[in-house]
């Protein structure tokens, strides 16, 4: 299967708006299995807290506690996870 994922990056290089309908589909039949890429993206430090909770339609403090229930580890707010806590807030 990694050949399959590999190829599916290198077609996101060129149209990627087929692999995000792709992923919006799979997303919408899987809605676990997003919630399980959007978690660990979050783990591998891809995206702050903020952002994972965004994704999952959820409040940070409700993620932060499903993460702390599961034993997942919450980091601590960084100086930068601040600010974007601030810009996202602006926005609403």
């Amino acid at each position: 299967m990694s050949w399959q994922v590999e190829e599916l990056n290198k077609i996101s290089e060129m149209q990627p708006e087929i692999i995000e309908d792709a992923l919006s589909a799979l997303w919408r039949n899987n809605p676990d299995l997003y919630r399980m890429v959007v978690v660990n993206a979050y783990i591998d430090r891809k995206i702050n807290l903020g952002k994972a909770a965004e994704l999952l339609g959820i409040s940070r403090l409700e993620l932060e506690k499903e993460l702390r229930a599961k034993g997942i580890p919450v980091r601590q707010l960084s100086a930068e996870d601040i600010v974007a806590e601030v810009e996202a807030i602006k926005t609403w």
